[in-house]
């Protein structure tokens, strides 16, 4: 079963960028549309930004224009480029399929990577 591993996550002061990676185990079918969620303090798992084929993006109002996602197949990778980060954008990042299911079957969540903005 494909697994994900996320990365790139630290401490970074509002104003400042990080770069999130998200390795998959295995080459990612096409079909499947690729997201990335954060979960927040207190509050539940939410869907980020998610990108499909050919390199449709589509991101949550809130980082709209400040954050990029990308995917590169050959890599088996997806990124996340964040820029201009704000606090409120503190959480646990993960990355996954659209709706964690790929071939019929539920994919586990990673560990995730925490991203801390301090103000």
């Amino acid at each position: 079963q494909v697994q994900f591993v996320e990365s790139g996550g630290g401490l970074v002061q509002a104003g400042g960028s990080l770069t999130l990676s998200c390795a998959a185990s295995t080459r990612i079918s096409s079909m499947y549309v690729m997201v990335w969620y954060r979960q927040s303090p207190g509050k539940q798992r939410e869907w980020v930004a998610s990108i499909g084929s050919p390199n449709r993006t589509t991101y949550i109002d809130f980082v709209k224009g400040r954050f990029t996602i990308s995917s590169d197949s050959a890599k088996n990778t997806v990124l996340l480029q964040m820029n201009s980060l704000k606090p409120e954008d503190t959480g646990v990042y993960y990355c996954n399929t659209l709706g964690a299911i790929y071939r019929g079957r539920p994919v586990p969540w990673g560990q995730g990577t925490q991203v801390t903005v301090s103000s």
